[in-house]
């Protein structure tokens, strides 16, 4: 029974993305939502990786000693001055790892 939801889930996953890849499908988004999906990477990221840096096992982590804060901190202004997804991520993980070692 569960192969099949697997199966349909997989369908309709397909099928949404089909629509959107496919060129010769006549679909016209309008310009104001085309904006807004602009920043839906963003936000998804963002809700992702807040409750990561903020909480740790549902307590508020202290934030003069938050590795994650401070690292979430660098790699923002790493993103900002590289501007190169690769490099940024490298180097965002070794100041992570680096500031972990450092504070405990």
């Amino acid at each position: 029974m569960s192969w099949i939801l697997i199966l349909a889930l997989a369908a309709i996953v397909f099928f949404n993305r089909y629509v959107f890849l496919e060129p010769n499908v006549p679909l016209k988004i309008p310009g104001i939502i085309n904006k807004a999906l602009k920043y839906s990477a963003p936000c998804l990221l963002t809700a992702i990786c807040g409750p990561i840096i903020l909480m740790d096992h549902g307590v508020v982590r202290s934030f003069p000693l938050n590795p994650y804060f401070v690292a979430a901190i660098f790699s923002i202004i790493i993103s900002l001055v590289i501007r190169n997804i690769v490099s940024a991520v490298l180097l965002s993980l070794a100041i992570f790892y680096g500031i972990t070692y450092f504070l405990q």
